[in-house]
């Protein structure tokens, strides 16, 4: 099976909602990101086995992700790849999530990071009780470089369902909330929500929800209540390992 590291970053109740992170205050320098163009990478197909040594193809690296071609890449992707289970290790429990057929943009980008191993290596890095858990990141110079593969400037257009609200346990794509009047989704973070409902009314229609978890709550609400520094980083970092449930 293949294993990734995932971080989460989360905010607070009085902020607008979840952006991507930045890098965390003291630590080594990220590497500045630079456009990389749409070049061809490898084409070997690649294969996640299971945890009963079932093993399934998973479809070859894509291009460099634009935003010009990330809803033809994904789109073909996510038609050659219909897994919706995910499983998150911890060192605190599993958590089991399953991902929307009804956003398949997002779905698609999730299967893919899991995938090119983009998370292996990142941790929940930001944690506020009674609101969110967020992830996708880390203070490490291993996170820039692997976007910069993948594809550091795109964005994933918005897939949010009117009649989906934030809820206890669903899994929503983070996003920068200042100068995007399209809701675009950041690719490489996203959130569990905790609740209560009402302190998701403003995330609601602003944010895509493209998931939920469906065991494990108990680890995610530990995670959340972990001791945090002002910035709501855990004093521990709290790794993942990644993969699909089959």
């Amino acid at each position: 099976m293949r294993h990734l590291t995932i971080f989460l970053c989360l905010i607070t109740l009085g902020c607008t909602g979840p952006n991507p992170s930045t890098q965390k205050q003291g630590q080594p320098p990220q590497d500045n990101l630079k456009p990389i163009d749409g070049q061809e990478q490898t084409t070997t197909p690649i294969t996640l086995q299971s945890t009963v040594d079932a093993q399934r193809e998973v479809s070859a690296k894509l291009p460099v992700l634009t935003q010009d071609n990330v809803v033809a890449l994904l789109t073909e992707f996510g038609r050659q790849n219909p897994h919706n289970k995910v499983l998150i290790k911890t060192s605190y429990g599993d958590i089991k999530i399953e991902l929307f057929e009804e956003t398949p943009l997002h779905r698609a980008n999730f299967l893919y990071l899991i995938q090119q191993d983009y998370f292996k290596d990142t941790f929940f890095h930001r944690i506020v009780p009674n609101f969110i858990i967020q992830g996708g990141s880390s203070d490490l110079r291993s996170t820039p470089k692997k976007r910069k593969s993948i594809g550091p400037n795109y964005l994933i257009p918005a897939e949010i369902n009117p009649n989906r609200k934030h809820t206890y346990g669903t899994i929503s794509g983070a996003k920068e909330y200042r100068e995007n009047p399209d809701k675009l989704s950041a690719p490489y973070e996203f959130f569990i929500f905790l609740g209560p409902d009402i302190s998701g009314r403003h995330l609601n229609g602003n944010y895509t929800i493209f998931g939920q978890v469906t065991q494990g709550m108990d680890v995610v609400e530990t995670i959340a209540n972990l001791p945090a520094d002002q910035g709501e980083w855990p004093k521990s970092n709290v790794y993942l390992e990644v993969s699909l449930d089959l």
